[in-house]
């Protein structure tokens, strides 16, 4: 009887930390038949399928990255050849213009063709045609001038010379230009089949980037195809896996003693007087019928309690009672000794009051009547030297 009362504490509320703790205790129960009832974790300990997979996905990751690092290297090293060729290109056309510049200012601007050469000449006279073909004259001497100025004997033969310089010049002229358009035909074909190489080359990366993207992009849902699928698997395995487990589990509760009404599965086998919580079903008709006798027994108890202490309150009630009206009675006696006193010392006080006036009045009247005069003093103080 004792021990039900002290296992289930029927007399009294139930307490909060001893709620926390059952439900502490179920929420460890629970987790534990989790891990028992999982056999994947069970045996094996640790998913290895999935950390499979993530390293699966972490080296896929990573081709994707090197592919993807590999194609920028190579567009950046296709652009690197365009702007080197570029650069080339420029600086041939600059050399060859700087180049033609060059020759027409040795060939069109020479120094001796300037307008102003004339007034800078050192050799004028040497240049000028003299007055005579020759000094075979007989009419001139030796002292006579040679050179007349406005003077041109060999006129005709100077124009047709300067006809066929001019000629000659316009032919240079136009073969020099001829060439020169032929050199920038040439240089037009060469920076033409350049360009077309350049193109040629932009289309082949870009036709081999695009066959590494189609690749990659290929490898890529082979993996997410063949991650699909082993997926699908492991959640196969894992439902197979469950199910086997709650088949397992079902079996076991069906046939073990946890369904089932038998008393003697709640005993604690250590400690006879508890019970397992997980296992217990309930009480028994006796257990009930003795915590009922042990609630009437606790309720008898109680209430003859509670008549002791009504009783003892009572008792306490009238002892005050009793305290307070012998309070009051003392109070009024010392009231009425202290009204006693403060008459007799009334009386006392108009008794010495009457005795000090007779007494003043006999000193006034008996001992105080001759009063001393100035005579009295002078010996007093003549006999007082």
């Amino acid at each position: 009887m004792e021990d039900f009362k002290q296992m289930f504490k029927l007399d009294f509320p139930s307490d909060p930390k001893e709620v926390a703790a059952i439900e502490a205790r179920r929420n460890r129960e629970k987790e534990r038949q989790s891990r028992f009832f999982n056999v994947r974790n069970r045996v094996i300990g640790v998913d290895v399928e999935a950390l499979n997979n993530q390293v699966e996905e972490r080296k896929l990751r990573e081709a994707d990255e090197r592919n993807r690092e590999q194609a920028y290297g190579t567009s950046q090293v296709h652009y690197d050849l365009v702007a080197q060729m570029l650069e080339k290109e420029e600086s041939e056309r600059s050399r060859r213009l700087a180049r033609k510049v060059q020759e027409y200012r040795d060939q069109k601007q020479q120094f001796k063709t300037r307008s102003e050469f004339d007034f800078w000449d050192p050799d004028p006279l040497w240049k000028e045609f003299p007055g005579q073909p020759g000094d075979s004259d007989p009419c001139c001497g030796p002292s006579s001038l040679q050179c007349f100025s406005g003077e041109d004997l060999d006129r005709a033969a100077c124009l047709r010379m300067q006809q066929e310089q001019f000629r000659s010049s316009l032919n240079c002229q136009m073969q020099e230009k001829q060439q020169a358009k032929a050199e920038e035909k040439y240089t037009d074909m060469l920076s033409d089949q350049l360009r077309m190489a350049m193109d040629m080359r932009a289309m082949q990366m870009a036709k081999l980037e695009e066959s590494c993207r189609i690749a990659m992009m290929s490898a890529m849902a082979n993996a997410n195809k063949a991650q699909a699928a082993e997926l699908a698997e492991r959640q196969r395995r894992e439902h197979q896996q469950e199910r086997e487990a709650n088949l397992k589990e079902i079996q076991s509760q069906v046939t073990s003693n946890l369904l089932t009404e038998n008393p003697q599965v709640a005993r604690n086998p250590r400690a006879p007087h508890r019970v397992l919580p997980h296992c217990w079903k309930g009480m028994t008709p006796e257990q009930r019928v003795a915590i009922r006798k042990a609630q009437d027994a606790q309720r008898h108890e109680k209430e003859a309690q509670r008549q002791a202490e009504q009783a003892l309150k009572t008792e306490w009630e009238n002892q005050a009672r009793r305290a307070a009206q012998a309070t009051l009675e003392l109070e009024e006696q010392e009231r009425i000794l202290c009204a006693e006193l403060r008459r007799g010392l009334g009386s006392l006080n108009q008794y010495l009051a009457a005795e000090q006036k007779a007494q003043q009045k006999y000193l006034n009247s008996m001992i105080y009547t001759n009063q001393p005069t100035d005579q009295y003093y002078l010996q007093f103080n003549t006999s007082s030297r």
